[in-house]
């Protein structure tokens, strides 16, 4: 891979979430437990979605494809990650690094925008009843997933080329257990003030408009549910509640990582943690446990497995 920039740095050095061996191995056996969890019960929710014609619904159709980003994200980081808890020098070639960050904002912010697809679904469920076959049909699902993956693809593209246009002269080390745009920039030996308020315009704010977004999706659900309360809005409530629970976790920490340009914390790195390993490994339980119709497929796909 050919960069076009001066850079004379062939590796990064990643210095990891800690330099304690005991610390290093206790997080190495959590994050494996928290891996397998995410690809375990991501590829159990597309399975059973896919396998069962009554989870046909675009609410299913959409945790589907948020199950199998979610799969992509935590692959991006969690397995180097794992290696380099018992390496003794963790290092990264520059243009491995590259492709983790390209990666990395590719589904990440593939993410940010289904999750917002996700809300929307529940709003024109609970407010546009009577209007929800036209609003989300099938071919208007695809559009939206379509539309989320290449919304994703033109911002990673973005960070990627304001990344590799910089020239990495030393020093080379990065304070994190991963490649990212904010600990990567700021090793550059040049004048980073213009590249940090683009990145953060273009992190940042994308982070910060889809929440502001879901935010309001959520009001008006609830202003909806307040004026006409049944028993079906209820369970509409549950699942919102989940899904809130899961667009907090992923976003807050987004926002509070990309939003600040100029500035950087010893436990941003630690923050990290909670939109990389944290929000993957909640998103398979929140939606299994909380959601009596996926539980039956499933338990009817285990039934069916052991005949």
């Amino acid at each position: 891979m050919v960069l076009g920039n001066s850079s004379r740095v062939t590796e990064f050095i990643l210095l990891g979430l800690s330099d304690t061996r005991e610390l290093q191995v206790l997080f190495f056996t959590i994050f494996l437990l928290a891996y397998a969890m995410v690809l375990l019960g991501n590829i159990l929710i597309i399975v059973t979605i896919r396998t069962d014609p009554k989870l046909s619904s675009p609410m299913y159709f959409l945790l589907c494809n948020l199950s199998f980003i979610d799969i992509c994200c935590t692959s991006v980081t969690s397995p180097r990650m794992l290696v380099d808890l018992l390496s003794q020098r963790k290092t990264i070639p520059f243009e491995d690094c590259v492709a983790q960050l390209f990666f990395l904002h590719f589904v990440g912010a593939s993410e940010m925008f289904l999750l917002t697809v996700m809300a929307y679904d529940r709003y024109a469920a609970i407010c546009k009843p009577l209007h929800y076959t036209v609003l989300m049909s099938r071919q208007v699902c695809w559009v939206l997933v379509a539309v989320c993956w290449a919304g994703g693809f033109l911002h990673s593209l973005v960070q990627t080329l304001l990344t590799i246009q910089l020239p990495f002269c030393g020093p080379n080390t990065i304070d994190s257990y991963f490649c990212d745009v904010p600990p990567v920039i700021r090793l550059a030996c040049t004048d980073i003030y213009v590249t940090e308020w683009l990145m953060a315009s273009n992190s940042g704010l994308i982070s910060l408009a889809c929440f502001l977004v879901l935010v309001t999706s959520y009001t008006f659900i609830l202003v909806t549910i307040r004026v006409r309360f049944t028993e079906g809005h209820w369970k509409a409530l549950s699942t919102c509640g989940s899904h809130v629970m899961v667009v907090t976790i992923f976003f807050v920490p987004c926002i509070f990582i990309y939003l600040r340009p100029f500035s950087t914390f010893p436990s941003d790195k630690h923050i990290c943690v909670v939109y990389t390993v944290l929000s993957p490994v909640m998103n398979p339980l929140i939606y299994t446990l909380r959601n009596n119709e996926v539980k039956a497929s499933m338990w009817k796909l285990w039934k069916r497995c052991r005949v």
